[in-house]
């Protein structure tokens, strides 16, 4: 099989523009320069150190350094292991020396309770708090009355009852709405997409106090040729929710077809389980470096992407990047990273993702066409808007007043 070097390509086929943000009546952040030096504070369950630090974490270590780039004095306060300024490399594109303070208040899951006391001891006062809600709230504005947003990846509504039994997972559903849709209900949330933001809505959130930040992507570098024989990728940590068991199975029907290897990035509490159902021609790799990343991104075929829920997707977009097209779930948040027939395929079941994985694996024209579109539209995502699209509601939860509803 000829090999394939994706630069070259030709274009997709035109295609109507996918929009950066959904219409009205989701609000647009404010514009206008904000006052600077500011001093923000990030609440997050992990540091980008951490082992289990996945696309969140990298959405907020690249917020907290562009504003700190910007002369803002940011602080993140986290759970678990805190990586020092001045560290080895870290996962997921981290560099050493960051811009920022790290600070742990404890343990996972400890550090909810501990996070008010940690806040006042070790952080003190400040002008922005940033509450990262990822399932379990803080709670934010029941202890601190400065201005915070609310940073949502994704609404966990149908994750509880995946990791917890029946009475935990109804308490954390309803603890979580609560938080959302009321101690934040004079706050501005941020969104990372519009699934999230149509979530939130769904909640008893007002639009208008809705405002969309996207994830963005770094710069691919010089690209490396598309793999000669099959080789399809899915890159995530392994928990229940990526459903990694699925595209196991999948990979029994898929394999007498397209020929080829499957190889899974990634590791989590899921590993042990999945490798010991994994049939032929399957790798788990484990966490790899960057170099190794970016290699395997652009020489892949496919990315596979069986997750059940996401906000965003965050490692569609690094393919994107690298003219690989996803093949994912219909679902909300890949909605967003993947333009369905454009730059990717979702599917409604798990019979369409299978007849999608094969189709795109025997027509390299219509999966180049796919690749070309989804690098042309990655080419609007970059951590530079991002960064710019954050400063902004920044700007606003400190400058405006929101009226009590």
């Amino acid at each position: 099989m000829p090999q394939h070097v994706r630069p070259s390509l030709p274009p997709a086929p035109s295609a109507p523009p996918v929009p950066l943000a959904p219409p009205s009546p989701l609000a647009s952040p404010a514009s206008g320069p904000p006052p600077v030096p500011r001093r923000i504070v990030f609440l997050a369950r992990r540091d980008l150190g951490n082992p289990a630090a996945g696309g969140s974490e990298l959405l907020v270590d690249r917020i907290a350094e562009g504003l700190a780039a910007h002369g803002d004095h940011v602080t993140l306060l986290c759970g678990g292991p805190a990586s020092p300024e001045l560290s080895a490399p870290l996962p997921r594109g981290g560099t050493a020396g960051r811009g920022y303070r790290v600070v742990s208040a404890g343990g996972d899951a400890g550090h909810f309770l501990r996070v008010p006391r940690q806040f006042n001891r070790r952080v003190g006062d400040c002008d922005l708090l940033v509450e990262v809600c990822n399932g379990m709230p803080y709670l934010a504005p029941l202890w601190h009355r400065g201005p915070t947003v609310c940073l949502v990846n994704h609404v966990h509504t149908d994750l509880w009852s995946m990791r917890y039994p029946a009475p935990a997972a109804r308490l954390g559903r309803r603890l979580e709405h609560w938080a959302l849709a009321g101690t934040h209900r004079r706050n501005l949330m941020v969104a990372v997409s519009g699934s999230t933001a149509t979530a939130l809505h769904g909640l008893g959130v007002a639009p208008d106090r809705i405002r969309l930040v996207h994830n963005g992507v770094e710069e691919p570098g010089p690209l490396v040729p598309e793999a000669p024989e099959p080789l399809f990728l899915a890159m995530g940590r392994l928990v229940e929710y990526k459903r990694i068991d699925l595209l196991l199975r999948l990979w029994e029907r898929v394999r007498p077809v397209t020929g080829g290897r499957l190889v899974i990035v990634g590791d989590g509490p899921e590993r042990a389980r999945l490798t010991a159902m994994a049939g032929p021609d399957v790798t788990f790799t484990g966490h790899i470096s960057e170099r190794r990343k970016h290699q395997l991104l652009c020489s892949a075929w496919l990315l596979l992407h069986p997750s059940l829920v996401e906000g965003w997707g965050l490692v569609v977009m690094e393919a994107a990047a690298r003219h690989t097209p996803a093949v994912g779930f219909d679902i909300p948040g890949l909605r967003d990273s993947v333009d369905d027939g454009v730059t990717g395929l979702l599917a409604r079941g798990e019979s369409a993702f299978a007849a999608h994985w094969c189709s795109l694996a025997l027509s390299a024209h219509r999966r180049h066409a796919l690749g070309a579109a989804a690098a042309q539209r990655a080419e609007r995502f970059r951590w530079g808007h991002t960064v710019r699209s954050f400063r902004a509601v920044a700007a606003e939860a400190l400058l405006q007043t929101l009226p009590r509803r």
